[in-house]
């Protein structure tokens, strides 16, 4: 198998992993939203620098998809809000702001 088949692969398999959600112990669904995120741009950065490094000179297509999935995994994890997610007795979910207000998202399913 070659090098952007192996990229692809893990590429792949870290998408998967960063959708999960999960419950903590008063009910908030805690979305793995900043991992999800981060998994998101290391794979849009990996690719990325896999095509510069195959077009420029002196950098290898490995070497630019490693820099670039570092690079992107950083940005996507540091642009993304980290909320827990609440139902409330109605369906619909809310968050807590850094007052204690629910703040509803009508159109969200959590």
């Amino acid at each position: 198998m070659n090098k952007f088949g192996i990229i692809g692969l893990l590429a792949a398999g870290s998408l998967t992993l960063g959708a999960c959600a999960t419950h903590d112990r008063y009910g908030y669904q805690r979305d793995n939203r900043q991992l999800e995120r981060a998994a998101t741009g290391a794979v849009i950065g990996g690719a990325v620098g896999a095509g510069v490094g195959a077009v420029v000179d002196g950098v290898s297509p490995v070497g630019g998809a490693a820099a670039g999935a570092a690079v992107g995994g950083v940005i996507g994890a540091a642009t993304t809000d980290n909320r827990r997610w609440a139902r409330d007795s109605r369906g619909y979910c809310y968050y807590l702001d850094e007052y204690g207000r629910p703040i509803y998202d009508y159109d969200r399913r959590c």
